[in-house]
């Protein structure tokens, strides 16, 4: 935020139309994801992924088929309330599960935010790089997930294959189950998520941004008058500091790829493989989001295909994306131990795979 803001202010200063237009491309994902962070925060204090990882670690007979419950959970609530939501919440929901099935706690780590970026091609506000994008090609949120299904597919499937390859050891061995109840209810956070899906598909980024917000504010004023949800979780779940940062240092980007024909340039000339490449690339070194930004101020030529890179370039290193952050950040607060040489080491056999897979089902579907 220290450098982003003069950043932003000598921007203004030497193009004020650019920073606005980059702004305005930038705006709808942020908007979205805060207002995603409050449903998903209401959802929990309703005990819906409480409930969930109950009924998954109940379920599951050993390691391995809560291994593959639990991606099916990751999967899903990517999918639908973007990918920062599921790791804020289902990171803990995940290590209480194992806990509770008395079976290795780091697979279950670890896929949750492998898993996260991986799951989070398919609808717009999925993650916040594929509103950016978008905001260019002007794709509506049915058609993404028409283009997008078959590589989110490819992706989830190759993430969930590489992470039980390397943690096969730790997944064929699981304790008797412990029995205690959890509590929960079909309230305002199950409202806010059917409203949220039914924005995301039907709605252009913008609106659906405005819709996420309102519904996350309604969701909050609701469960506040009930005392289950306070101010102050409220304040470190959408973390406006952290948010306003990133969206600073966005725009500025998104100014600079206004302002300079380079990337522009070397997307124009790359090919879908490159483009993918690049994108990846530049998340490791900026950030997914400002990288989104800058690749995407002018119209990219293989826009999928920088989704690709965008979204699943993350897991190569924790600095890539905002979700790696919360994650560790999270992890911590329920006593596990992650390690970003660790993420590194596994994210380098993860990242090739998931890119390659949903890259060939990109060239399939079309």
């Amino acid at each position: 935020m220290a450098v982003a803001l003069p950043a932003m202010g000598a921007a203004l200063a030497l193009d004020a139309r650019a920073v606005g237009g980059a702004a305005s491309q930038d705006w709808p994902p942020f908007v979205l994801v805060a207002g995603l962070l409050v449903v998903g925060l209401v959802a929990r204090a309703d005990g819906l992924f409480d409930a969930a990882g109950t009924a998954m670690s109940d379920a599951a007979r050993g390691g391995w088929s809560l291994f593959l419950a639990a991606a099916a959970l990751v999967a899903v609530v990517t999918a639908v309330l973007n990918l920062d939501t599921a790791v804020a919440f289902l990171t803990p929901v995940l290590v209480v599960a194992a806990r509770r099935r008395r079976t290795a706690e780091a697979p279950f780590l670890y896929l949750v935010v492998f898993l996260a970026n991986g799951a989070s091609l398919v609808l717009p506000g999925s993650n916040l790089t594929n509103l950016i994008v978008l905001g260019r090609v002007h794709q509506s949120g049915s058609a993404f997930a028409g283009t997008m299904a078959l590589p989110w597919i490819a992706s989830v499937c190759a993430v969930c294959a590489v992470v039980a390859a390397l943690w096969r050891r730790s997944l064929a061995s699981a304790g008797p189950r412990l029995d205690e109840p959890v509590e929960w209810r079909a309230g305002a956070g199950l409202a806010g998520i059917c409203v949220v899906v039914v924005a995301m598909l039907v709605l252009p980024p913008s609106f659906e941004a405005i819709v996420a917000l309102g519904a996350g504010v309604a969701s909050a004023a609701w469960t506040f008058r009930t005392r289950r949800v306070h101010l102050g979780e409220l304040r470190r779940t959408v973390n406006l500091p952290l948010l306003g940062g990133l969206f600073a240092v966005a725009v500025d980007l998104g100014t600079l790829g206004r302002a300079w024909s380079g990337p522009a340039h070397l997307l124009a000339h790359a090919s879908t493989v490159w483009t993918a490449v690049i994108g990846a690339g530049a998340s490791v070194l900026v950030n997914n989001l400002p990288a989104a930004s800058l690749l995407a101020a002018r119209v990219p030529a293989h826009a999928h295909a920088l989704l690709v890179g965008l979204d699943l370039g993350p897991n190569l290193a924790v600095s890539g994306a905002l979700s790696a952050v919360l994650w560790l950040h999270v992890a911590r607060t329920v006593g596990a131990r992650p390690s970003a040489r660790r993420y590194t080491a596994a994210g380098a056999l993860v990242v090739p795979a998931s890119m390659a897979l949903a890259l060939l089902a990109l060239g399939a579907t079309r």
